[in-house]
């Protein structure tokens, strides 16, 4: 019989803390930022200087939302929105509380 090595229950998809967050995102800016939105239910704005062709922006927000949370680019998944200005994108290995945190307190 062959031995099967369990995954731990924080590996499982499924139960890997995540945040999933909205983002709106302005593509052809002057710089890259990630800016808190005008109140604390609206959505964080990006601003990426990638033009929004051929998902380059959706590439560079990624990357941003990635370098400003401190995770890998590949625990960033864009969730919806992949052709609007709105989108939801998914951390993977973080909640939304840490996220939050890690954003100084972007929201508030």
């Amino acid at each position: 019989m062959a031995h099967r090595t369990a995954c731990p229950a924080w590996h499982h998809p499924a139960r890997m803390p995540h945040a999933d967050l909205a983002i709106r995102l302005t593509p052809r800016a002057d710089r890259d930022a990630l800016v808190a939105g005008d109140a604390e239910t609206d959505p964080l704005r990006a601003r990426v200087t990638a033009p929004p062709v051929d998902g380059q922006a959706n590439t560079a927000l990624i990357k941003l939302v990635a370098k400003s949370l401190g995770v890998p680019k590949s625990r960033v998944t864009l969730l919806r929105g992949q052709t609007a200005r709105d989108k939801v994108v998914r951390v993977d290995g973080i909640s939304a509380a840490d996220a939050h945190r890690r954003l100084g307190g972007a929201w508030s």
